[in-house]
């Protein structure tokens, strides 16, 4: 995916303005990324949101401060987990603790809380597909983890992608891009 001439097409086809540095930037970070494990010809919107990133743009939206997930085992053999977000929306701080499923449920609970009153288009956006695969299988629970997340806002659909290994950063990467990427095409 690294070839100049792709990365110029691309770019004119998604109407982002690069220049010779910028394409020279998008073909640095793509090569170190796909060596630590990404792929983003299965991640067109964690592409587009690199390109962008390397024209000088920056997310402006929202700012994570923290987040933090806790899963316990009751004394009945039940799992709860609930995610703990502080998100900054230009001057005001929101924190939002929510319960889900698992990890990357009760992440995205608490996230979408603490942007709905600023982004109430952030309903629009849904999640339609979570896919986890491991890299290097012979680390066992060390492994490097790709995460891939499916979105879509009705009129259209995306893919981003996150690489750890940690299982929840790759999660917490994907999931982040993909709200902002989906709150980025809102209009």
């Amino acid at each position: 995916m690294a070839g100049r001439a792709t990365i110029e097409v691309k770019a004119e086809e998604l109407g982002i303005p690069m220049d010779g540095p910028a394409v020279n930037k998008v073909i640095e970070d793509l090569k170190r990324l796909e060596h630590e494990g990404y792929h983003f010809e299965a991640a067109d919107a964690s592409l587009e949101m690199l390109m962008r990133r390397a024209t000088g743009w920056t997310q402006d939206q929202f700012r994570v401060e923290t987040m933090r997930v806790v899963t316990d085992e009751a004394s009945d053999g039940r799992f709860t987990t609930e995610a703990i977000v502080k998100v900054w929306v230009g001057d005001t701080l929101f924190e939002n603790v929510s319960a889900g499923n698992g990890p990357v449920n009760a992440i995205d609970a608490a996230l979408r809380a603490s942007l709905r009153s600023s982004f109430p288009h952030i309903d629009k956006i849904h999640l339609v597909d979570y896919k986890v695969r491991i890299l290097d299988g012979g680390s066992a629970t060390g492994a490097i983890t790709r995460v891939l997340i499916d979105a879509t806002n009705g009129d259209r659909s995306w893919t981003t992608i996150g690489v750890s290994t940690n299982i929840i950063e790759a999660s917490w990467q994907a999931l982040e891009e993909s709200l902002i990427y989906g709150l980025l095409h809102a209009n």
